[in-house]
């Protein structure tokens, strides 16, 4: 438990570089890191209600975000497998600007981190998320069924 502790003061004591970084088209946000996400999610999942689920947002928000970035960038993202009930899979279009989005992101994220500690009197670093706990009503998350 002492280990715990120091572990907790080390990671807490470090100094990291957050960015958030989204794309606008006529003041309306046409793609960003949360929509990145939910693109991942449903191309891991094979549907935007699982993905939605994994994100922990509605059905309806997830519908929402995805159609006002296809509507902000004139293109789909997002297309249906089989009929209605089978599920969807990202466009060659949405894999695509998923990969520069993520590509992107990082390049901007290097250059923010070799800035910062040009400028600062002390080490900063990049941002790494934990671990996601898988929660308990996940074993009927897309993931552990692997759709």
């Amino acid at each position: 438990m002492k280990e715990q502790g120091a572990l907790d003061r080390m990671e807490t004591g470090r100094t990291v570089i957050r960015l958030h970084l989204w794309l606008e088209r006529s003041g309306d946000t046409a793609f960003g890191m949360g929509r990145l996400q939910l693109l991942e999610r449903i191309e891991t999942c094979g549907s935007l209600k699982a993905a939605a689920e994994e994100l922990g947002m509605s059905y309806r928000a997830a519908w929402g975000k995805l159609k006002a970035s296809e509507e902000a960038l004139g293109m789909a993202l997002v297309e249906k497998v089989g009929g209605n009930k089978s599920g969807c899979r990202l466009t060659p279009e949405g894999i695509a600007l998923a990969g520069a989005y993520r590509a992107w992101f990082a390049e901007v994220e290097r250059h923010a981190v070799a800035k910062a500690n040009v400028f600062f009197p002390f080490l900063c670093e990049r941002f790494q998320e934990r671990k996601r706990r898988i929660p308990v009503s996940a074993s009927t998350s897309c993931v552990t069924q692997n759709i």
